[in-house]
């Protein structure tokens, strides 16, 4: 199983704070395939740069690396960008991207607590 981690989610568990996670997400975050879409690393560096994160993206992709085999989705941009076109339910490009790498993947789960998300990308796990 491959599930894909959003932004906050991902701050989450570098922080170690997985009381912040689901019963089900966390399930699924112990046995699943732990993926992130590039953008995340973007959206993260975004929060570091305003002063919401302490870690910058690679000092967090390399904590989540170490320590639960998170890796980064190598699909190509291309076709993500072309589903994510279609995600005309939020004009945030950030969430347009993760929920697009997750249904380019054969519809991945989605960890993500964002209630926008869950109510537009049925495979969202919370």
């Amino acid at each position: 199983m491959i599930a894909y981690l959003d932004s906050s989610v991902a701050v989450w568990l570098a922080q170690g704070k997985t009381s912040s996670l689901s019963k089900e997400a966390k399930a699924v975050s112990r046995r699943a395939e732990l993926l992130i879409s590039p953008i995340v690393l973007l959206e993260l560096e975004v929060l570091y740069e305003i002063r919401r994160t302490v870690l910058r993206s690679q000092d967090l992709l390399l904590k989540l690396q170490r320590e639960l085999g998170v890796r980064v989705c190598e699909l190509g941009f291309a076709s993500i960008a072309t589903i994510a076109a279609g995600e005309k339910w939020t004009r945030d490009p950030f969430d347009r991207i993760i929920v697009a790498h997750a249904k380019a993947n054969g519809l991945a789960a989605l960890i993500s607590s964002d209630e926008h998300i869950a109510e537009h990308y049925p495979r969202t796990v919370w």
